[in-house]
């Protein structure tokens, strides 16, 4: 290529490359702070992640106290029906229940 038909593509082409190296510049310039910041968003838990996972937590304990309460019910009839093992599981029940009870919200018992 002759050097003044050079020259004018240069000339041309200049704006062009000089903002995708701006560009560049600033995508190149930021990555280490959006790769923190998203680093820091993974580590923290917002108080929303916080609540659902209280919320699930409870909710296993509340199916947990229902279901010994259901099992202590049976073993309560099975024991009044003259079996002394339901008798023996029904008291352990018992204790379980009493355990778990204070971690459990008052409408669920």
């Amino acid at each position: 290529m002759p050097r003044p038909i050079a020259l004018i593509c240069a000339g041309i082409l200049a704006p062009a490359l000089g903002g995708c190296v701006a560009g560049t510049l600033v995508d190149v310039a930021t990555a280490p702070v959006r790769v923190a910041s998203g680093a820091v968003d993974m580590a923290t838990t917002s108080q929303s992640e916080a609540d659902e996972h209280r919320g699930r937590e409870l909710r296993k304990r509340e199916e947990r106290y229902g279901q010994l309460q259901r099992d202590y019910a049976h073993q309560a009839r099975e024991c009044r029906n003259g079996n002394a093992k339901a008798c023996t599981r029904r008291d352990a029940l018992a204790q379980q229940i009493d355990t778990l009870r204070p971690q459990v919200p008052a409408a669920a018992y």
